[in-house]
């Protein structure tokens, strides 16, 4: 049976590896992005795929795009994958009104938005046997945030916690809620923070226990766990995918 999904952030990073991922699944893919040049890119590039990706230019953060996007697809959905999500850095003393917003208004409303109009389209596909599944991208900031990225780690800590909620408010009829929590990933966004000029001093967690920062393939992994039947009884989990970074400090120059 064909599946349909729903993907944000589908033209970059986590975004663009589990469209392709779900595509050669043989699903149906509707990939959200608000970067029109990008999304016609990814396009093309899954050309390949019968037209089973379609992308749809989509501003999250904003609650009239998102319902009018979401009206507009007509179809009933098995999944929602919320990749979209920004970094904005400074000290939090000098940090903009106006950059603070964006990181909340993409990340969290956004994230919210999607799943909110999501969720009768979810309800359609969900059977007791096949329920339908949200999977929603927090971070390991959320667990352990870090200087000049305030903003960041509260509005994925706000993911976790709207992941939690929706869970057990959707489980009942049919729609399970799980997150990713990941640690550095090898996309555009983390690139970007190479510039010092743009940093802003942050650094990013780097190499983690396990010896290489993660590439997007890693955290799709673990959402086509979250995807498949084997997670039928998992609702409300944030899973962090971070290579054992989280797990304990490991101080600068330690051997380990």
């Amino acid at each position: 049976m064909n599946k349909t999904a729903v993907i944000t952030g589908a033209a970059s990073g986590i975004g663009r590896a589990a469209s392709r991922r779900l595509l050669d699944a043989g699903w149906t893919v509707f990939g959200l992005d608000v970067a029109q040049a990008r999304l016609d890119a990814v396009a093309g590039e899954f050309a390949a795929y019968q037209g089973r990706f379609r992308p749809v230019r989509c501003d999250v953060s904003d609650a009239a795009d998102v319902a009018a996007v979401f009206a507009g697809l007509n179809t009933p959905l098995n999944a929602l994958v919320c990749c979209a999500g920004v970094l904005r850095t400074a000290l939090m003393e000098d940090m903009s009104i106006e950059d603070f917003d964006l990181v909340l208004n993409i990340n969290t409303r956004g994230t919210f938005l999607c799943a909110q109009k999501a969720l009768p389209l979810l309800r359609q596909a969900a059977t007791a046997e096949n329920p339908s599944r949200v999977v929603l991208l927090s971070s390991l900031a959320a667990t352990r945030p870090k200087v000049v990225s305030g903003a960041y780690a509260a509005s994925k800590a706000a993911v976790t916690q709207l992941c939690r909620v929706m869970a057990a408010e959707w489980a009942p009829s049919g729609v399970l809620v799980n997150a990713l929590a990941p640690g550095t990933v090898d996309t555009p966004m983390v690139h970007a923070m190479a510039d010092p000029s743009q940093s802003k001093g942050y650094r990013p967690s780097g190499v983690s226990p396990v010896g290489r920062i993660a590439q997007p393939e890693d955290v799709v992994d673990v959402m086509m766990f979250l995807l498949s039947d084997a997670a039928r009884y998992v609702a409300g989990a944030t899973i962090p995918v971070d290579g054992g970074t989280g797990a304990a400090f490991i101080p600068p120059g330690s051997n380990r």
